[in-house]
């Protein structure tokens, strides 16, 4: 948890400044088709995340951005805020930034993966906080990697950094060894003027390569600052990685 201290400065910062979260969600996934409308323990996936969201500090408002009437319907149903946006976005990003346009005096946009159904609100909060310091215009999460096999692995996306936690390069390789190795959690933030810019940039080399969008922004010299959190990512990219999280959660 956060100290006192902490916690008062981030509550009047976030007071003064607008930050919203927006949920991306596509009904048509290749490896879990309809997976945010998939029942967990009597709630969809994407009612737990958009709940989740709704619990922290920070966020002034949360949205879901969905291409899909389905999706549309079912956030409507249980109250939940919900644009429809384009079928043609390739990322989360993008959609984010179409829904940014509808919306006014907006400082920050927090891009809220739709695929966490028990995302801590400390992350999201923890995120928030880089936004503290005026100069940020793009913000992620870290955690230290526990294991080789993680380190090992090409699924699991490693940061290099500078002392400063300013990202200097985003890889499924290692950079190196156990002890001094992070892992990117798959959460984004960017000042709302950034967003705008970044969702036109067109795909840089090294992003078609490793087939991670943050370094087109990286190429196109835009600062992503870091900051760290102890919460494990939990996605569901497929229905096992689902009845895993379930076994874990005891439900």
């Amino acid at each position: 948890m956060y100290g006192n201290d902490f916690t008062n400065v981030h509550n009047y910062i976030c007071r003064m400044t607008k930050i919203v979260g927006i949920i991306p969600s596509r009904y048509a996934s290749t490896r879990f088709p309809a997976k945010p409308l998939v029942d967990i323990a009597g709630k969809s996936m994407i009612q737990r995340v958009y709940e989740q969201a709704s619990k922290t500090a920070s966020l002034n408002e949360v949205i879901v951005a969905t291409d899909d009437q389905r999706i549309f319907d079912h956030v409507s149903a249980f109250g939940g805020k919900v644009v429809m946006t384009s079928t043609e976005h390739q990322s989360g990003t993008d959609r984010c930034a179409e829904v940014l346009e509808s919306l006014s005096d907006v400082d920050v946009i927090i891009n809220i993966q739709g695929d966490e159904p028990f995302i801590e609100p400390e992350q999201i909060d923890r995120l928030a906080s880089c936004f503290e310091n005026p100069e940020t215009q793009i913000a992620t999460l870290i955690k230290k990697i526990d294991s080789q096999e993680d380190l090992d692995s090409d699924t699991v996306v490693k940061v290099n950094r500078t002392a400063s936690n300013q990202a200097i390069n985003f890889s499924r390789k290692a950079f190196s060894e156990l002890r001094d190795s992070f892992k990117h959690i798959g959460i984004y933030a960017y000042r709302s003027h950034t967003l705008k810019i970044i969702a036109k940039l067109p795909q840089s080399q090294n992003e078609l390569v490793e087939k991670l969008e943050q370094l087109r922004w990286l190429d196109n010299g835009f600062e992503i600052q870091l900051a760290e959190t102890e919460h494990e990512s939990n996605s569901v990219d497929t229905p096992k990685d689902l009845e895993r999280l379930l076994r874990q959660r005891n439900l």
